[in-house]
């Protein structure tokens, strides 16, 4: 860390709960991520939510030799609402009485990231009060960073995607936690409602953690996967105007065109089904108030680049008229 936050850094104490299904195959490379972190956590809590598969024996395993992991195995389901990652959330909280700790993060655990990844994040708490969540992008191919989710010039920085939330402990309980809701958008809502409630939420892009599975996949095509997205556009609240230019920005991604439109028509269905909105109004609002406080700083942006452009282009005119009009020197 070089911002001046070590020192800052060092005096926080932060915790972990990961919730897990069959994670076999990535959480050994989790837990080695952490294990080598410049900072640990003060205690991390993995909940196995009904694993069927080594994901409990290898946390075991590591739990051996790191008595600061813990596993908490929840009852078996077949099901796999999103509910169940707020359920194992909340039941790695409650073990977590009678622990002093001032950060707490949400951990996917299917993710990597390097040994000063979580000082640096604890860094940005220290350097400021106000933060109430912070994270960073995550890729999933490690050899392109640059190819990261907010790599792009209307990413929302303010937005903290949920592979690592990370929060401070005030913030946290000052938005409820995390509330089971069975369609999704459980860390949306934490991180929005913080922001609501006056914290500052932020992703920093100096560093990026790997997400070893793609996200919102499944057994889905990545056209339906656009359809799903556009859909819950509208289960969060997102105002039309919004979503709808959001769609024609997508075009430009792949899969090409088709992805804006799949992204629209799960937008539109939607909407003319009345699909059920777990948000609060007042949530609503304020997402709604956001998207077009950013729409209009796009808008003025864009305006006063145009504005320069013109600005320059009309001077280099008047220059060349200004130059044929001299007298010209005779050799």
């Amino acid at each position: 860390m070089n911002d001046g936050s070590k020192e800052g850094a060092t005096s926080l104490k932060y915790v972990l709960i990961t919730p897990a299904r069959n994670e076999e195959a990535f959480i050994g490379n989790t837990i080695l991520s952490v294990a080598a972190q410049t900072m640990r956590p003060a205690k991390w809590i993995i909940v196995s939510d009904g694993s069927s598969d080594r994901t409990d024996e290898i946390v075991k395993q590591y739990a051996t030799q790191h008595d600061w992991i813990e596993l908490l195995r929840m009852p078996e389901h077949r099901d796999r609402q999103f509910a169940a990652k707020a359920n194992c959330f909340n039941a790695g909280y409650d073990r977590l009485k009678g622990v002093e700790f001032d950060i707490i993060a949400n951990l996917d655990a299917d993710i990597t990231f390097e040994p000063e990844y979580c000082e640096f994040l604890l860094g940005k708490f220290a350097a400021n009060p106000n933060l109430g969540v912070a994270g960073t992008p995550f890729v999933e191919d490690a050899s392109q960073l640059d190819k990261h989710t907010y790599a792009h010039g209307s990413a929302n920085l303010n937005h903290v995607s949920g592979a690592c939330q990370m929060f401070r402990r005030k913030c946290f309980e000052e938005v409820g936690g995390y509330i089971p809701i069975k369609g999704g958008a459980i860390d949306w809502i934490a991180v929005t409602t913080a922001r609501m409630k006056g914290w500052q939420t932020r992703t920093f892009l100096e560093k990026a953690c790997f997400h070893h599975r793609k996200l919102g996949t499944g057994n889905d095509s990545p056209l339906m996967v656009r359809f799903h997205y556009g859909k819950k556009a509208y289960y969060v609240g997102g105002h039309p105007v919004w979503e709808v230019l959001r769609g024609i920005f997508q075009m430009r991604e792949t899969p090409f065109i088709l992805g804006g439109i799949y992204f629209l028509c799960g937008f539109s269905w939607a909407t003319v089904t009345r699909m059920h909105r777990p948000v609060s109004a007042e949530l609503m609002a304020f997402h709604r108030a956001e998207q077009l406080s950013r729409l209009k700083r796009s808008f003025t942006r864009r305006r006063s680049r145009k504005s320069a452009s013109q600005s320059g282009t009309d001077n280099s005119a008047a220059e060349a008229v200004k130059a044929r009009k001299a007298p010209q020197d005779v050799a």
